[in-house]
């Protein structure tokens, strides 16, 4: 056991803060930056491409994460890509929207998220070290609710405080100090060492591929890996029911959308979590993940099928809310289930670039469907998306039932 793991293991409330920055920085880019895209004259598809440029850079770290296990600490990386998210933030909110400076806004989105991944594998790292088996559920429910909570915040106060301050760059400056402020939260957590300690940077990474190719003879790791990587509990309609032009087909302005996709649902994403995260005390984490991907699905398959009224644009997307925080509490516990304490960022990494996949790929699929077919269309298309993947991971788990290669050697 590492001497970080021998501390008595903090409260998990800790995680929801120093997740804040790395919610807050993808719902400012998934609700507000989106909603107003349509408004200055981007198109439904242009628009999707904001939150998938952020999402790119949530699929592509992998490439990076095993310098982040194998050089400085936890906590060095988290103070790091902080102050970049800060700096990233206040980029963004000072560039105009326009289709003209839409790829340098582009770019920056990249640029900023590509840091912003690094404050989420600093924490994983410190997470899984310091976090026994008895509290995964738990701590999934406090961690999820810092991600979902903040993409509220930063979704549903970025959009507001962009129409009312009197210049852009202001909110990004508001954003950034919370920013930094969430950097208070590393005096609750012990030090974990860097997987890089003592070696040379080659025999540190060595280290954390040797670690990470203990999952794949592992068969419980390799189903929560197919259980991540099918379009199963993605919650990729939230960022297209943002779209002031997508709204507008339920009669919902941006107050609604202020209203259900920022401080309440991050509320609304935070309740499910919590309630993934006690369920997942009670059931396999694995289980609790594939009801909730289902149950986001119907959720999905109600609101298209709903009157279009605005009531139907709040409800559908409270309950769409609630789904993803239970996904997504049920994701990070099936994830700490299976990675355990070494090369930590790497190995939630590489399950999370699984995950974040099918959330690119499938946002940018809806985003084309609500803009050539309607917004019910687009929810019809993510709930039979959901429905095959089910069916997909069913298939596999009956073709991996026999023992994995480590099973026999053990």
């Amino acid at each position: 056991m590492s001497a970080s793991a021998a501390h008595r293991p903090p409260h998990p409330a800790v995680y929801t803060l120093l997740y804040f920055p790395f919610g807050a920085l993808g719902g400012f880019v998934s609700v507000a930056l989106t909603f107003l895209g349509t408004r200055h004259g981007l198109s439904i598809t242009e628009s999707a491409f904001l939150n998938g440029a952020s999402l790119m850079m949530n699929w592509l770290k992998w490439l990076w994460a095993p310098l982040v296990d194998a050089t400085l600490t936890p906590k060095q990386w988290y103070i790091i890509s902080t102050v970049g998210s800060a700096i990233g933030v206040v980029a963004m909110a000072s560039i105009p929207l326009s289709p003209s400076t839409l790829p340098l806004l582009l770019g920056v989105i990249a640029v900023a998220s590509l840091v912003n991944t690094m404050v989420g594998m600093a924490i994983e790292a410190m997470m899984a070290a310091v976090t026994p088996q008895s509290e995964v559920g738990r701590v999934s429910a406090w961690f999820q609710a810092g991600n979902l909570g903040g993409a509220g915040v930063g979704g549903g106060l970025g959009l507001l405080s962009l129409q009312s301050l009197p210049e852009p760059w202001m909110t990004g400056a508001l954003f950034g100090v919370a920013f930094m402020l969430c950097c208070l939260g590393l005096l609750a957590l012990p030090d974990v060492r860097a997987e890089g300690r003592g070696r040379s940077v080659g025999e540190a990474v060595a280290q954390v591929l040797r670690d990470v190719r203990g999952l794949v003879s592992n068969r419980s790791s390799l189903l929560s890996a197919t259980l991540c990587f099918v379009p199963l509990g993605t919650g990729a309609a939230q960022g297209v029911m943002t779209q002031a032009a997508v709204a507008a087909r339920w009669g919902a302005g941006e107050h609604e959308v202020a209203l259900v996709q920022g401080v309440m649902a991050g509320i609304v994403n935070a309740v499910g979590c919590f309630m993934g995260g006690w369920l997942c005390r009670w059931y396999a984490p694995r289980t609790v993940y594939a009801a909730m991907g289902l149950l986001l699905a119907l959720a999905a398959l109600a609101m298209g099928l709903g009157p279009a009224t605005p009531e139907t644009y709040i409800l559908g997307n409270v309950l769409y809310s609630l789904g993803v925080g239970l996904s997504y509490a049920a994701f990070t516990a099936v994830v700490l289930e299976a990675i355990g304490p070494g090369s930590a960022a790497t190995k939630y990494t590489l399950y999370a670039t699984l995950s974040n996949f099918p959330i690119w790929w499938v946002g940018l699929l809806l985003g084309y469907s609500a803009d050539r077919y309607g917004g019910p269309a687009m929810l019809f298309t993510e709930a039979g998306l959901g429905v095959l993947a089910l069916l997909v991971f069913a298939g596999v788990s009956v073709a991996l039932r026999g023992p994995s290669a480590q099973e026999v050697k053990q």
